[in-house]
């Protein structure tokens, strides 16, 4: 395969994983400012961080009122980015 369309998976990769990432800080920070929002940013936010939250959330992630579930998603999306650039790599 071409180096650079190898380049360019695993920018998309990268770039697919990371904004994922941040979505769920917005989320975090959603959480802590704007609760109860309710416009089509906060929409998507939503929409795009529950899929994967959910599934975090039926594991014993609670500290109390803290939710770690989060956390342990963005963890948990970081290491699967860096498994899949290196076995994109490995494979090319």
């Amino acid at each position: 395969m071409n180096s650079q369309i190898v380049s360019i998976l695993a920018n998309t990769i990268d770039l697919f994983f990371r904004a994922l990432s941040f979505l769920i800080i917005i989320r975090i920070l959603m959480s802590w400012f704007a609760p109860r929002s309710r416009g089509q940013i906060a929409f998507f936010v939503l929409s795009a961080t529950e899929p994967i939250l959910r599934f975090f959330r039926r594991l014993p992630l609670r500290i109390g009122m803290l939710d770690l579930s989060p956390l342990v998603a963005i963890i948990a999306i970081d290491l699967a980015r860096t498994f899949l650039l290196r076995l994109l790599f490995v494979i090319f």
